[in-house]
């Protein structure tokens, strides 16, 4: 009996050992399942959330367009995300899209701006328009909405990574001729390297230097542009640079390296100024000079014009000569090719080549060959005077101040010395064609011709190639003298040949204001002398101290 009992108590405490964790799990596994449901699943969300509430994720809302929405956006998921509740994320949801729905259009701007870049929002957008206001959406179309910007972000950097490179590739083309520009580059380094001590101390590498260098200059020749250098031009060009990368190793004082290319700079800059002076010289000696066939021409026609009877040697027409009613030229000048240009280019436009007349001036030694080189060859019906400067007794130096400055031995130093401590820069001025009376004569205009009214100056250095008559109809407004305006940085400006330290002049002349041209001139003879134009000019020329 006890036994029995003893038996009984045993297999109901094995029972309650054995059966009680299995009812302690089973009734807690609901309760545990519950609290995850609710707390991280907070309800069913219904398909109530359309396509156009989802494009974008919230708190990413084109922050570089829509900057004060998407700093909203983000703040208030901040704030909502330690309190969220069951059901609280579709409201959220729906709140953020009706406050966003005035900017509806400014996020499709965006959206379309994206869209022209390459985006996938471009897809998007078709599909939103296409399912606005469907009620279902599957969670896969959720999860590429969610991961859409990411996608579109990386190919808009990819793009601008890609239009940078090819900016980048715009900016740096490459120049042409490279080839060229290299090789000239590597000769002048090694002739700085030729110059220095602790190369010239190497004999050997010195020698072997030269050698390269004479092997590259060969290669490069006349050679303008990369085609014209041989195909061995790589090989030369290699064999040089290292050779100087023997000598940066051999001297490694960039100090004397920069000091020997100051000097190369400024030694060429130096040839460069004296290259310039030596043009400018050569293309007025070029200008000047007679071929050697013509160097006997004036004594040939001299030797013509006084074997010719006296009635033979006088030119035609001389009634014409002080008619203000034709078009009368002056031309002062001792070159007698250069005043046949003139003259026959003028008569060979004219219109009415009889009614033009031509004043020539020249000097004693040049005026019997001028009048017989147009006794010869005569210009058409035109009308020729040949006058000799030396018979205007009234031009003395008594009366031009211009006659005393020119025969004095300071104005014959400045135009024809040679040791000049202070060179003129601009060659143009010491020409001694200035020192002549002829170059002065045209001051002397209405001395010279005073039954005429109007005349037009013509230098010897031009080509006439039309008509000239229409220069007698302008109105000169009071003026005396018409000329072409040549006023230039470095051309007939004041402050290039006159002396503004002087307060005379410095009062009375503009540094900026130009000189007119002597090449061809209108001159109002009449106003001229009004005005009293020579005085004026004497007045200056004494003021002139040589």
């Amino acid at each position: 009996m006890v036994r029995t009992r003893r038996r009984s108590v045993l297999l109901l405490l094995l029972a309650l050992t054995v059966l009680s964790p299995l009812a302690l799990y089973t009734s807690r596994l609901p309760a545990a399942l519950n609290p995850i449901q609710t707390r991280d699943f907070p309800g069913e969300i219904t398909n109530q959330e359309t396509v156009s509430s989802l494009k974008e994720p919230i708190g990413i809302v084109f922050s570089e367009e829509l900057g004060g929405l998407a700093k909203e956006s983000t703040e208030s998921d901040g704030q909502e995300l330690p309190s969220r509740k069951a059901g609280e994320h579709k409201s959220r949801v729906l709140s953020e899209v009706t406050a966003a729905a005035d900017g509806t259009e400014v996020i499709e701007q965006a959206t379309r701006r994206e869209a022209q870049d390459g985006g996938l929002v471009s897809a998007v957008s078709e599909e939103h328009e296409k399912t606005t206001g469907s009620q279902q959406q599957s969670s896969s179309e959720e999860s590429l909405l969610e991961t859409m910007p990411k996608q579109t972000s990386a190919k808009v950097v990819a793009e601008n990574s890609l239009t940078a490179r090819t900016d980048g590739k715009t900016k740096n083309t490459v120049l042409p001729d490279t080839r060229i520009r290299n090789i000239k580059d590597q000769l002048i380094k090694a002739k700085v390297y030729l110059g220095l001590g602790s190369v010239r101390a190497n004999s050997q590498y010195l020698k072997d230097l030269r050698q390269r260098i004479r092997e590259v200059q060969k290669v490069l020749g006349d050679a303008s542009k990369d085609t014209d250098l041989p195909k061995n031009a790589n090989e030369k060009v290699k064999a040089l640079e290292q050779m100087l990368i023997k000598a940066r190793q051999m001297h490694d004082d960039c100090s004397i390296v920069v000091k020997k290319l100051r000097a190369m700079l400024h030694s060429a800059e130096e040839q460069l100024h004296a290259h310039k002076k030596q043009t400018v010289f050569l293309t007025q000696l070029a200008a000047k000079t007679l071929p050697k066939g013509l160097h006997c021409l004036p004594l040939r026609l001299a030797n013509e014009y006084f074997s010719l009877d006296p009635d033979r040697q006088q030119f035609p027409n001389q009634h014409k000569l002080t008619n203000p009613k034709l078009y009368h030229y002056a031309l002062f000048s001792d070159n007698i090719l250069a005043t046949a240009v003139v003259v026959n280019s003028t008569v060979l436009n004219a219109k009415h080549p009889s009614d033009h007349v031509f004043h020539i001036v020249t000097d004693r030694l040049n005026y019997a060959p001028m009048r017989m080189w147009f006794l010869s060859n005569p210009p058409g019906k035109a009308t020729i005077e040949v006058q000799n400067i030396g018979e205007f007794t009234w031009l003395n130096d008594s009366y031009s101040p211009v006659l005393k400055q020119l025969g004095s031995q300071s104005m014959i130093d400045y135009y024809f010395g040679t040791n000049r401590a202070n060179p003129d820069s601009n060659l143009k001025y010491r020409n001694p064609k200035y020192l002549s009376i002829l170059n002065h004569l045209r001051f002397y205009l209405p001395e010279i011709y005073p039954k005429l009214d109007k005349m037009v100056f013509l230098d010897d250095d031009i080509v006439v190639k039309k008509d000239l008559t229409g220069l007698w109809s302008i109105n000169m407004k009071g003026k005396v003298n018409g000329a072409v305006e040549t006023c230039g940085e470095s051309f007939h400006r004041f402050d290039r040949y006159l002396n503004f330290s002087n307060p005379v002049i410095a009062k009375n002349f503009d540094p900026h204001a130009c000189g007119w041209a002597f090449g061809m001139n209108v001159f109002d003879l009449a106003e001229w002398k009004r005005q009293n134009i020579t005085q004026i000019y004497h007045s200056w020329q004494k003021l002139v101290r040589c």
